[in-house]
């Protein structure tokens, strides 16, 4: 049984090149997301004993083809920032790219990208293909949460939180249990079902995925079925499952839906074992070929020369731990 580090690179940088200093130039955010990135890598990978890292790359969603709203917003919201912020997003993903570059052809970590997939597909079937082994999955995006399992952990750097079965902690050294901030009550354990059926109903605005019941109560009323007492009769199929399921509501353009419907649309996209299956095969095929285990040489300068190219000098200067990581093959090969 091996336990590997599955990192949602993009995740990781996009964040971490957010907590960059305000005022800071543009070689100083970028120094800071690598910092932060590798840091968390290697803070993850120590304190789980790991074997090996996934580096996880995004492609353009198949998602996108499935549903034409997915992700509008975004590409609007690029469109609408002005010329200089445009042009210090051009240079930070092309450090990214670098980045990439970097640890796909210096060190002997997996690298993972399909063109039509999206990271969370390749760590979710990387975690099917591996149902023996341990998966820590380093990324603060809460869709995560579905795969919790028994040998499935998040890692949540940009909060400094681990989520596993059994509930949310602190990352200290005691796995501090986390309280709710309101009632001051230790977070319940997530359960990954509840939280995948609760999405698919209630839609993602991050993803621009749309409600399949909007306004539905959680809990429902004498006269109304609500999402617990559905959720309570899935796997029977009773009288609140149809109740529920069969609901009808019109849209702002006087369109008719069905819950049904929209929650089965809503389930293909945000279920992260729900790809299309001709896609899924594709998805696996990827994960076989990238875990043919590499055979690069001199890692540790590779890393040196990297930290050097960036000016990373607090990498670089206990450049031994992270050398060591990058260095570790694919233990099944």
């Amino acid at each position: 049984m091996a336990t590997f580090i599955l990192v949602d690179s993009f995740n990781m940088y996009h964040r971490a090149k957010h907590v960059g200093m305000r005022g800071a130039d543009i070689d100083m955010k970028i120094g800071l997301a690598f910092h932060i990135m590798m840091s968390s890598v290697k803070m993850c990978y120590q304190k789980f004993n790991a074997d090996h890292a996934v580096f996880c790359l995004e492609g353009r969603s198949w998602r996108k083809d499935y549903y034409t709203p997915y992700k509008a917003q975004r590409k609007i919201a690029q469109q609408a920032k002005s010329e200089r912020e445009q042009e210090e997003d051009a240079i930070m993903f092309g450090a990214y790219d670098n980045m990439v570059e970097f640890l796909t052809e210096k060190t002997n970590v997996t690298m993972l990208r399909n063109k039509d997939a999206e990271a969370d597909d390749m760590i979710a079937l990387f975690i099917a293909s591996h149902p023996n082994d341990n998966h820590i999955i380093v990324s603060s995006d809460s869709d995560y949460q579905q795969l919790i399992s028994e040998n499935v952990t998040i890692y949540d750097g940009v909060q400094n939180r681990i989520i596993t079965k059994d509930g949310f902690f602190k990352d200290d050294k005691n796995m501090t249990p986390i309280k709710d901030k309101k009632t001051k009550e230790v977070l319940a354990a997530p359960d990954p079902e509840w939280l995948l059926f609760e999405k698919c109903i209630r839609g993602d605005t991050s993803d621009n995925i749309f409600s399949a019941y909007p306004g539905c109560r959680k809990k429902g009323t004498k006269n109304k079925v609500g999402m617990i007492e559905a959720f309570e009769d899935r796997n029977s199929g009773g009288f609140n499952w149809n109740n529920f399921m069969l609901q009808r509501w019109t849209d702002h353009n006087g369109e008719e839906h069905v819950v049904r419907e929209d929650y089965e649309r809503n389930k293909t996209l945000i279920d992260l074992t729900a790809q299309p299956d001709e896609l899924k095969v594709s998805f696996i095929e990827t994960i076989a070929e990238a875990s043919k285990p590499k055979n690069v040489q001199g890692v540790g300068i590779n890393f040196l020369k990297w930290c050097g190219h960036w000016d990373l000098q607090n990498l670089a200067k206990a450049p031994d731990e992270m050398a060591a990581i990058l260095n570790k093959g694919y233990p099944h090969g």
